[in-house]
């Protein structure tokens, strides 16, 4: 299930003018974070007024990344808001790797001022970027929202495997956390900076990667013997 979640947004015609896109393009979930909602927004919306009074409210960006498997990230700005490595897919590239993906995903939009925060970012496991003239690179953000929600709706991600569910928010995190052990039982790099580096970039890897539970609790296995391995032979050294 895919969901809009819009970030503290500032304009209450804003969030009305992207429930009526949502309604157009077939999505109904919304999720707003902190945001000012006014019966400007339900004149907006017009005949998809539904899809507000259905809207899940929450205080903070920590509370809503808490709802999903899979957090995307928007951004008009790919040039040098966040790490170089961390490349954003374009929409269409979204709807490929969502694409057959059964667990919850969500899809934030920041604030039409600043969008969304070097740190937010941080947090979300991949972005997603409209490509737009260097002459105007920012768009509105209910364009933004048509854009991308008319890509997905070319051809609507359904789960094609069912048996697997995917991996959850805390299963990655525990699967970074695994290597992250084993870094550090290992002693590499030497320079602690670079290991929080390495840390990190796997971290990204594995936000990037539609994984499933079995498989991330497969490699979680090994890493996690290893380290303990590793662990045991340093104290019988000292």
């Amino acid at each position: 299930m895919i969901s809009v979640v819009l970030v503290e947004p500032e304009g209450p015609a804003n969030i009305g003018m992207i429930a009526r896109t949502m309604k157009n393009f077939g999505f109904s979930s919304l999720v707003l974070v902190n945001p000012n909602l006014t019966e400007e927004s339900y004149s907006y919306a017009v005949h998809a007024r539904d899809v507000l009074d259905r809207a899940l409210l929450v205080e903070n960006f920590e509370e809503a990344l808490e709802l999903f498997d899979l957090a995307v990230g928007t951004t008009g700005k790919p040039g040098g808001r966040f790490i170089p490595h961390r490349v954003p897919l374009y929409p269409w590239e979204l709807r490929e790797t969502l694409e057959g993906y059964p667990g919850r995903v969500g899809l934030f939009f920041g604030r039409e001022s600043i969008g969304l925060r070097n740190d937010e970012l941080e947090r979300l496991d991949f972005t997603v970027t409209v490509p737009t003239s260097e002459a105007y690179p920012v768009m509105n953000l209910a364009q933004a929202v048509a854009v991308i929600l008319y890509e997905l709706s070319k051809e609507r991600p359904e789960a094609k495997v069912r048996s697997l569910e995917p991996a959850t928010r805390r299963e990655k995190e525990e699967l970074a956390r695994s290597w992250e052990r084993l870094l550090e039982a290992l002693n590499y790099p030497k320079d602690p900076e670079r290991r929080e580096v390495f840390a990190k970039v796997f971290q990204r890897f594995v936000g990037r990667a539609v994984l499933y539970g079995r498989e991330v609790h497969t490699l979680i296995g090994p890493l996690r013997k290893a380290a303990i391995k590793l662990e045991e032979c340093g104290d019988a050294e000292r």
